[in-house]
């Protein structure tokens, strides 16, 4: 095996798995079988979590490349194939790989006196028990396997890797939609949601004219044509999270990705901004439930990120935050008291609403009156197949929104839960 004469695909996460093999074929190991047997594990436990069959090698071969971010591989993503020496360091690096791919693995269980080739390479699996985290990665991922596995030269092996890498996209950025931040002790780190919400746009009823605003300034994103950061602001329950994420939804297949992102963590913010201002995606960073009290003072972090700092901020990212409150930050009556110990007291109220200023759109989600949130509970109970008269279904929910929250989508989506858990065979709630 000639894996340590790679050039670009290097660090590779399970590359332990490509170590046991370059150790067995080696021929050299005095603990073959049991180095065998730990490769036989390893390549099935990867086989269980991320739910591949067939041959297991070439998946895992497959997942190596699709998930190493190098030189070659970002400057594929959503571009293609790249000229000059980069090109050449990957073409001698991906023959590698096809010398790996059409390994026989029979011949490492010659070496170590074992029968797990048939099963590596034939491997089925019970799709209803497997601890699948994402369908969709999966897919591309067999994709590619089978695409790789029939190529018939080197270069046509890194034509199509390279193909793969501008429709997907490379590493977890190319495969995952969302992201949240995680702070380590060796740094900011941008971590995979690898199980989210499939909430689509359509799935919210009502709010058309806020939705339009939303999806307007995303189009105008993606275009690169001027848009602006989003602040939805409104009655708690309206929809406002759910839009957005309808936006990543209705959008990843155009590049578009989401890093969620808190409050407490908006001291990393430049951090983030400097590990995606390169990449060929369109980042929204999301703030859900945006808010801050008048003692905290976080909020001047995003303010220089929105706008104010030095550094202009990348075109490829744009700021997306919900909030029940219209300006962010708490305002007291005496902020606006002549009366107040603060001498400049109009300052202090500026300072306080420059925040919420520096949203270019602002989009009101406003509680709906009981007429709409009858058609809210009426759309959601046809989604979802609850059967029942009209009549008892509205009269059920006015009974259920009394001690529920009030009106809203929420309360109507919570509504119907409840009576698909079986509240209707215990008569309402």
């Amino acid at each position: 095996m000639r894996s340590n004469e790679l050039i670009l695909y290097r660090d590779f996460k399970h590359g332990n798995i490509l170590g046991l093999a370059s150790v067995i074929m080696s021929g050299e190991d005095a603990d073959a079988k049991s180095h065998m047997t730990d490769f036989a594990g390893e390549l099935v436990e990867l086989a269980v979590s991320h739910g591949y069959s067939g041959n297991l090698w070439q998946a895992y071969l497959t997942y190596l490349i699709a998930n190493n971010e190098n030189a070659f591989s970002t400057s594929c993503e959503m571009r293609g194939m790249p000229n000059g020496s980069i090109a050449e360091a990957a073409l001698f690096d991906l023959s590698i790989f096809r010398e790996l791919f059409v390994m026989d693995l029979s011949e490492m269980d010659g070496i170590c006196g074992t029968d797990f080739s048939r099963m590596l390479t034939d491997y089925t699996v019970d799709r209803d028990r497997s601890r699948l985290f994402n369908k969709r990665i999966r897919d591309s991922i067999m994709e590619l396997r089978d695409r790789l596995a029939a190529a018939e030269s080197d270069e046509d092996f890194t034509a199509k890797t390279a193909q793969f890498y501008k429709e997907f996209g490379v590493g977890k950025f190319g495969l995952h939609k969302a992201f949240r931040v995680e702070h380590t002790d060796a740094g900011v780190k941008i971590v995979p949601i690898t199980n989210i919400l499939h909430v689509q746009l359509e799935d919210l009823v009502g709010y058309e004219s806020a939705k339009k605003k939303l999806v307007d300034n995303t189009e105008a994103f993606l275009a690169g044509r001027p848009c602006n950061n989003c602040l939805l602001f409104g009655d708690a329950g309206t929809g406002k999270s759910s839009s957005i994420k309808g936006i990543l939804n209705r959008y990843y297949d155009r590049g578009l990705r989401m890093i969620e992102i808190y409050k407490h963590q908006f001291r990393d913010l430049n951090d983030v901004i400097d590990q995606i201002k390169t990449r060929n995606y369109r980042f929204i960073i999301y703030m859900d439930d945006l808010s801050f009290e008048d003692f905290e003072t976080d909020y001047k972090y995003l303010k220089a990120v929105i706008e104010g700092g030095l550094e202009k901020k990348p075109e490829n990212i744009l700021i997306y935050a919900t909030s029940n409150r219209r300006h962010i930050v708490r305002e007291k009556n005496s902020d606006k008291d002549d009366r107040d110990d603060d001498l400049h007291s109009n300052d202090t109220v500026q300072e306080k609403l420059s925040l919420s200023y520096r949203f270019g759109e602002t989009i009101y989600f406003g509680r709906p009156d009981k007429k709409q949130f009858n058609e809210i509970v009426k759309a959601i109970a046809a989604r979802s197949d609850l059967h029942m008269s009209e009549e008892e279904l509205l009269l059920e929910a006015n009974k259920w929104e009394l001690g529920h929250g009030g009106l809203s989508g929420r309360c109507a989506q919570q509504f119907i839960d409840h009576m698909l858990s079986g509240g209707a065979r215990e008569g309402g709630g």
